[in-house]
């Protein structure tokens, strides 16, 4: 739960609900908050693997288009798609199937 809080916050979940799950779990010990790094067009076309773009946008739930876009550089990954994006780089695509 806590791994979740922290691949969530500031998209899915407010920052104010990722820390009051963290506090519950760690106590009052501190966490450093969950950053998601910034994934270049090449990185999110690799995250992609061998699936075609429509059926990585379901998977996102995300327009094709917009995939196109990320994978051109023409827009930045934001909100729950980063969130994914995030999650699909760390553990892989299989994470979220």
């Amino acid at each position: 739960m806590l791994e979740l809080a922290q691949d969530f916050r500031g998209s899915l979940i407010s920052e104010t609900t990722a820390d009051k799950i963290t506090m519950r779990i760690l106590g009052k010990q501190s966490f450093p908050a969950a950053t998601h790094a910034a994934l270049s067009p090449k990185e999110i076309r690799s995250l992609r693997g061998n699936l075609s773009q429509a059926v990585f946008a379901r998977v996102l739930n995300v327009t094709t288009g917009y995939v196109s876009k990320l994978e051109s550089g023409a827009k930045r990954p934001t909100g729950a798609a980063l969130a994914l994006l995030s999650v699909i780089k760390r553990k892989g695509l299989e994470a979220i199937l």
